[in-house]
């Protein structure tokens, strides 16, 4: 540093990890819910899915998983991951459906993933366990407001002819 120059730092970003998150939305219900992980492999997906039918919607006869096209969201990642028998019971109450290509207008998940940004992750954060602590505030929060995905309206959910529901109790009606 001289009189004619400034002291020059450099303004490096040190990454201090990366995180997933996991996503469920129930759009009918007003209902999210984000897991935070370390990864995303096919052995997180599974454990994701067996939380989605235990604990989330354990009445539910048949929940409808809209996805995404990544590899690791299939429903052969809970064979690997469980024991035959529980692999075979989770895979029978879980009907996969793939987003359309050209088609985000569809993904649910982007919508509120992107609120969650904007609304909870608008900046770095330190460390996972933050993260998990302001992902699970950001859910409650729009839990307790019971806010649809899309809207106060359900024009827009019947306006496409989405007509099933996730988790449907009685396969008819999601005919």
């Amino acid at each position: 540093m001289t009189a004619h120059h400034p002291r020059r730092e450099d303004p490096e970003y040190r990454r201090q990890g990366s995180a997933n998150l996991f996503l469920t939305v129930a759009p009918h219900l007003g209902w999210r819910q984000v897991r935070v992980s370390e990864r995303r492999t096919q052995r997180d997906f599974a454990h994701a899915m067996r939380t989605l039918v235990d604990e989330d919607f354990p009445e539910a006869d048949r929940i409808i998983v809209v996805r995404d096209h990544l590899n690791t969201h299939q429903r052969s990642s809970l064979y690997p991951t469980f024991p035959p028998a529980e692999a075979h019971r989770l895979a029978r109450k879980l009907e996969f459906r793939f987003t359309p290509i050209h088609g985000s207008w569809l993904n649910l998940a982007e919508i509120e993933l992107s609120a969650l940004s904007r609304q909870g992750l608008a900046r770095r954060l330190p460390d996972q366990a933050t993260l998990t602590q302001e992902v699970d505030a950001w859910v409650a929060e729009r839990n307790a407001l019971a806010s649809g995905s899309t809207g106060s309206s359900p024009a827009p959910r019947h306006a496409f002819g989405w007509r099933t529901s996730i988790p449907c109790t009685n396969r008819t009606q999601s005919q």
